[in-house]
Order: structure tokens, then C-alpha cells, then sequence
């Protein structure tokens, strides 16, 4: 635990004390945010805030792992299994910086342009798949290499797995490891573009993306305090995970730097995440539904990406078989705003959604463990 509030801690301070130096570096660089024409008339008013933030808490979340892992040299002998950085450390943060790197690209050649039209929907299709297969790869084809005192094998789990998971692996849903590779760069698809489609208004994906890793890190956690791999552990029910101590640490500073970035990022905002930081988060949040053995878990916990990309969904299906709109505008939350409702009220509450989903979700989890130990 002492690593995990080292590192929110360390990337908390990192993001809010330099999140202030990026708005004035973007600023002089002009790298303001072009505003799309067809949006809502009232963002206009936003063009030329400096976007690209999320590189601010990308390097904070890195920077903060690496502080945890210094914390967790204090710990006893007995709880050090995981001080050297591992495959999951990799996928984790490899899967938040290049997802990042694909939305950098996009957010850069919009401010070149002066344009909102960035990197073309293919290219940035591509960029998706070609990162979601590179680290799937590393996550299926990389076991650990964990070892207790008589040098036999305690754990030798991949990142990812081969079986569907909910609460745990679910034995009847197998799949091959190519199978499992394909699930995994859609998992990331859905996650990049769910939190993009998000990223509309001023905190919103920012927010409700603190919330999700704040989940993944309770639950991380948990499966550490449980884990299989524990020779302390002496109860029969436990978790079959991957370095859960490491998902945790990571979860907690990616939460940690989005709430240093939210105090700039909030209405009025001073500084944009862009698809930098909306694809960056997207991947991690991927990553920790893969690494966590979440997977079918994750549209609940990320209810309100969820909801949001579907709105955008039922509204291409309606319009091409239709020909009508069914809501005025998409993603969902420009529909509220042309409906009259106010920025920060349709912030809040759609926060509420994604708390809800993330209550739901941790109250699932909880109670499947209890209902096998109690």
C-alpha cells in the first residue's frame, strides 16, 4: 500500500505543478485547439486553448511507477517479490504512451492545420491496431518468471489470458492465443474511442476517467492481498493474476496525475488532454480490464464511455437507414447542450453515471469474492 500512495502522491504533485508550465509552453507554441464548425456554437469560444495536455500526465504517471517501485525497496523481504519492473509494468504504461503517441500525431497535424480535421480515420485506425497487437503480443506470449527460495516456479501467468473474464477467467469462453491477441486490440479499440468520444466538454472524460483507474486500483489491490502467487497467502480462494501490486501502483498514478490535470482541465478549462491524453487512457484502461481478468467487467466500470459511444452509434445507424437523427447532436453530451442544459450541470452528472458504474461494478466484484468465502 505504502508504494501505491507514493506514486498517486508523486504523480498528483507532477501533473498539478506542471500541468501550469505546459499550458504557457503550448501557449507560446501556439498549439491551440481548432474547433470543430458543426459543433455546438458555444464552444467556439474555446478555440485556441492549448490542447495536448495529456502528455502532462503521461510523464507524470511514468515518473510516478518509478518512484513507486524506489517505496516498495522499504518493504519486508516478504512483500518485495515484485521491486524489479516487470512485463506488466510494459504492457501498462507501453499501452498508455504509444496510444498517446498515436493521438499526439492527430492532435499535432490539427494544430498545423489549424484544422480539427487531424489524422485521417485510417491512420488512426492503424495506429490503434498496430499498438493494441505489439503489446497483446507481449501479453500472451510472456510468462513470469516468478521463483520462490527453492527456485521452483510460483507464477507463471501471462499479462493477458487466453480465457474470457468477468470477475475471473471463465474456463468455458477459450480461446487460442491469436484469438486472444484480436480480443485484445479490440478492447483497446473500444477504450480509445469510448474515451475520446467522451472528451467533449471541460473535465468530462477526465473525471469520469479518474474514477475508472481509482476502480482498477481498489481492485488490483485486492487481488494482491488475495493473489495465488503469495507463498504468505494460505487461503484456497485466490486471485490467478500477473504482478496485481504493479497494476495497482499503475492505476493509482495514472488516477493520482488525472486529478492534478482536472484542477486546470476543469470548466472554465486552461488546457485541453486532446487525443494524446484521451487515447492514452483509453489504452491503459484496456490494459488494466486485460491485465485485471476484467475484461467483460469493463463496459460496466466504464458505464459511461459506454453509454456514450453508443449514443454516437444509434445515431450514424438512424441517420444512414433512417435518414433521422435521434438525438441532436453526438456524442450524447452535445445533445444535453443543445437541449439548454448548462456545461458544468451535464459534466456533474454524467460523473454521476460513471460513479454509478463504477459502484456497480466494485459492488459485483466484492461480492463474488464473498460469496465463495463466506
Amino acid at each position: 500500500m505504502r508504494a501505491v500512495i507514493v506514486a498517486v502522491g508523486v504523480a498528483f504533485l507532477i501533473s498539478l505543478f506542471c500541468t501550469p508550465i505546459a499550458i504557457k509552453v503550448f501557449t507560446r507554441l501556439k498549439a491551440g485547439q481548432p474547433i470543430r464548425a458543426e459543433g455546438p456554437a458555444m464552444h467556439q469560444g474555446k478555440k485556441g486553448t492549448p490542447t495536448m495536455g495529456g502528455v502532462v500526465f503521461i510523464l507524470a504517471t511514468v515518473i510516478a511507477y518509478v518512484a513507486g517501485h524506489l517505496a516498495l525497496t522499504t518493504l519486508p523481504d516478504a512483500q518485495i517479490a515484485q521491486v524489479e519492473p516487470t512485463i506488466t509494468a510494459l504492457v501498462l504504461l507501453g499501452l498508455m504512451v504509444f496510444s498517446g503517441a498515436v493521438g499526439f500525431v492527430d492532435d499535432f497535424l490539427k494544430v498545423r492545420k489549424r484544422h480539427s480535421g487531424g489524422l485521417n480515420k485510417r491512420g488512426k485506425l492503424l495506429g490503434q491496431i498496430l499498438v493494441g497487437a505489439v503489446f497483446g503480443v507481449i501479453a500472451l506470449y510472456f510468462p513470469s518468471s516468478m521463483t520462490d527460495e527453492l527456485g521452483q516456479a510460483t507464477n507463471t501467468e501471462t499479462v493477458g489470458s487466453t480465457t474470457l473474464s468477468f470477475i475471473r477467467d471463465i474456463p468455458a469462453l477459450e480461446l487460442t492465443k491469436v484469438g486472444a491477441v484480436i480480443v485484445f486490440i479490440f478492447v483497446v479499440m473500444a477504450a480509445t474511442n469510448g474515451v475520446n468520444l467522451t472528451d467533449g466538454l471541460d473535465g468530462l472524460a477526465t473525471g469520469a476517467s479518474v474514477m475508472v483507474l481509482a476502480a482498477y486500483a481498489l481492485i488490483a489491490f485486492w487481488q494482491y492481498r488475495h493473489w495465488c502467487a503469495d507463498p504468505n497467502y494460505t487461503q484456497d480462494y485466490c486471485y490467478t493474476v500477473r504482478d496485481p501490486l504493479e497494476i495497482a501502483l499503475i492505476a493509482g498514478a495514472a488516477a493520482g496525475a488525472c486529478v492534478g490535470f482536472l484542477w486546470w482541465n476543469t470548466s472554465p478549462a486552461r488546457i485541453f488532454m486532446g487525443d494524446t491524453g484521451a487515447l492514452g487512457l483509453g489504452g491503459l484502461i484496456a490494459g488494466m480490464a486485460m491485465s485485471t481478468r476484467t475484461i467483460l467487467l469493463l463496459p460496466i466500470i466504464g458505464g459511461l464511455f459506454v453509454i456514450i459511444t453508443m449514443s454516437v452509434v444509434i445515431q450514424i445507424i438512424s441517420f444512414r437507414t433512417t435518414g433521422k437523427r435521434v438525438f441532436r447532436m453526438s456524442p450524447l453530451q452535445h445533445h444535453f447542450e443543445l437541449a439548454g442544459w448548462s456545461e458544468v450541470n451535464i459534466v456533474v452528472r454524467f460523473w454521476i453515471v460513471a460513479g454509478i458504474g463504477v459502484a456497480i461494478a466494485l459492488g459485483l466484484f466484492y461480492s463474488e469474492f464473498l460469496a465463495h468465502v463466506g
